[in-house]
């Protein structure tokens, strides 16, 4: 599984720092959604879904976490420690945001407004859906050789 980070570059001098982010030219998608998550309680684990299509980007803007990304057959846990580094999630990834820092603020950048037929709240129909998903995969593979 491949993690894709986004390091953006960090502005500053004497008076502090500023990173600048533009849809198109920084980000890989249209920005339609923004929020964050903050004053998240000692051991609890955030996310614990998939989107079917919505891809994302996590930046912990202050303090840190740890994500952990499951593609249905791999998992990897990446560190977000530093405000500049982004975490880009596609559709059919699996996450869970957790080790909050006393201090984290975790913004998202989505590519789509809210739609709950598009999020995957349960594990094994995570799994089941992308098994499907890579079915139908060497399917079309199969059919074009």
């Amino acid at each position: 599984m491949q993690v894709v980070k986004y390091m953006f570059q960090p502005h500053g001098d004497e008076r502090g720092q500023l990173v600048s982010l533009e849809e198109i030219n920084d980000i890989p998608f249209k920005i339609k959604r923004v929020y964050f998550m903050y004053d998240t309680l000692k051991g609890v684990v955030r996310g614990r879904h998939a989107h079917k299509n919505l891809e994302q980007i996590l930046f912990c803007v202050h303090g840190s976490c740890k994500v952990k990304l499951d593609n249905g057959s791999e998992s990897k846990i990446v560190p977000l420690e530093k405000p500049y580094e982004g975490l880009y999630i596609p559709g059919n990834m699996w996450r869970e945001m957790f080790d909050f820092s006393e201090d984290a603020v975790l913004m998202v950048l989505a590519s789509e407004i809210y739609n709950e037929s598009d999020y995957i709240r349960d594990y094994d129909v995570f799994l089941n859906h992308v098994n499907m998903k890579g079915n139908e995969i060497d399917e079309q593979n199969t059919r074009s050789i």
